[in-house]
């Protein structure tokens, strides 16, 4: 792999302006790279849950997913390219029946929380919504691909759904709203 980066404090950014992927530049707070930013630290809240002792096959996934983040950041990063797949959209789509499976039905809203691991994995959830409501901004301007907002979509879904796997895990309930 070439080196990409040989000079971190560059400078270039001091006036408010950054640079995108394909060498034009932008304002730091232009929808573009809200929706980026958004993004990034969705993956690294997906990089602190990992530190949890997780099931091998849920950081495995987490794994995966932190990867196609990365796909996803350089579709936002460069404006007309394409990243992220279908593929991608399935992955999630299948991790959601499998994990959906071992659950019993809701009856009732749940609260985040429960065992640690959960309450890291609603953390992600409400960071996921967050970078999907920018890449919507984002989209009403500039075209985005249907994969960049179905996999936030889905991630979100995801996050909640393995909340609840994990509390499962760990022999814990899940936190159900009280009316």
């Amino acid at each position: 792999m070439a080196t990409r980066l040989s000079v971190i404090a560059t400078r270039t950014g001091d006036k408010g302006t950054t640079g995108l992927g394909d060498g034009s530049r932008i304002d730091k707070d232009a929808p573009r790279i809200v929706a980026l930013g958004e993004v990034d630290e969705l993956n690294s809240v997906l990089g602190l849950w990992r530190t949890e002792a997780l099931p091998a096959d849920v950081d495995a996934l987490l794994s995966k997913v932190q990867h196609h983040l990365f796909d996803l950041g350089g579709e936002l990063c460069i404006p007309g390219h394409t990243a992220l797949t279908p593929e991608q959209v399935q992955f999630l789509d299948d991790a959601l029946a499998h994990y959906n499976a071992g659950l019993s039905k809701l009856q009732e809203f749940i609260l985040p929380g429960g065992c640690r691991a959960a309450a890291l994995a609603h953390i992600a959830r409400s960071t996921c919504r967050r970078a999907e409501r920018a890449v919507v901004v984002l989209g009403r301007n500039e075209d985005v691909s249907e994969p960049v907002r179905q996999y936030l979509n889905r991630l979100s879904d995801l996050c909640f759904v393995l909340a609840r796997v994990l509390n499962q895990a760990a022999g814990q309930t899940d936190v159900l709203w009280q009316r």
